[in-house]
């Protein structure tokens, strides 16, 4: 299994990415959101074209491969490739890539949808004046057909995908249009929870999981940097609140870190 992840992992991106549009307003603060295993219930889904695109490629046992797919998560696919098979060919990596992005969209968008929580969350969050952004590693276009389809762009001031950067690109954008707001990124994995971490001033908050063979708990994603964290996204309004509400943190690095569980 792959080892920790960081920011540092990300694979390069086109060299004149398109900036981030302007959100319409900021009043309280920028909340932005990873798309899969966040707010589109995929993640098993995904896991699993993983698993066999990885199979194929690679000859990796399937169930081996997902495990280590989702060991990796929030890194681009093309990311979690180099570090999971470093000495295969760089061709070899591309091209199971681009079969994975394709079968992500007929495979898994097709079939996925938001999680049950996720409309009212988000519309709590906006009639409190929280300016609302989406961040993914997949195409933008992809993502925003997706949240189309399932009457959740209207939420959203920007959909922010790979043309626009990486998703810690997205986060020093807005931190720095916007240095004196309260920003925070919501997502599923470690990735996120440490990419959260590098950016001063930015909150963490973390969804947890639990799918067949694999959990990872709320006090997995504590552990790595989120302010709060918990299996449904439900008391994600009143979280924030909370979170504003308390004093300054000090600036002392946190406990040691966790592993999630593969069973």
């Amino acid at each position: 299994m792959a080892g920790a992840t960081s920011h540092h992992s990300e694979v390069a991106r086109p060299a004149s990415p398109r900036p981030p549009p302007d959100p319409v307003r900021v009043e309280r603060g920028v909340v932005i959101f990873d798309l899969d295993g966040t707010l589109l219930d995929d993640l098993s889904l995904i896991s699993h074209v993983a698993a066999d695109v990885m199979h194929r490629a690679f000859g990796t046992p399937p169930e081996e491969a997902r495990i280590h797919y989702l060991a990796t998560t929030g890194l681009p696919f093309e990311a979690q490739l180099a570090q999971l098979f470093p000495t295969a060919a760089p061709e070899l990596r591309a091209a199971a890539a681009a079969t994975f992005h394709q079968r992500k969209v007929t495979e898994a968008y097709a079939h996925a949808g938001p999680f049950p929580e996720v409309p009212g969350m988000l519309k709590r969050l906006a009639q409190a004046r929280w300016t609302l952004v989406v961040s993914t590693g997949g195409e933008t276009e992809m993502a925003e057909l997706v949240l189309e389809r399932e009457g959740l762009r209207f939420w959203f001031e920007a959909v922010l995908g790979s043309h626009e950067g990486t998703k810690r690109e997205h986060l020093v954008e807005y931190r720095r249009r916007y240095p004196d707001v309260p920003l925070t990124l919501v997502g599923d994995s470690r990735f996120d929870m440490e990419t959260a971490q590098s950016i001063p001033g930015t909150v963490a908050i973390g969804r947890a999981s639990r799918l067949h063979g694999w959990t990872l708990t709320p006090g997995d994603l504590t552990q790595w940097g989120a302010a709060w964290a918990d299996y449904s996204l439900a008391g994600l309004p009143a979280a924030l609140e909370e979170i504003l509400a308390r004093p300054p943190r000090s600036s002392g690095r946190r406990k040691s870190r966790r592993t999630p569980t593969a069973r």
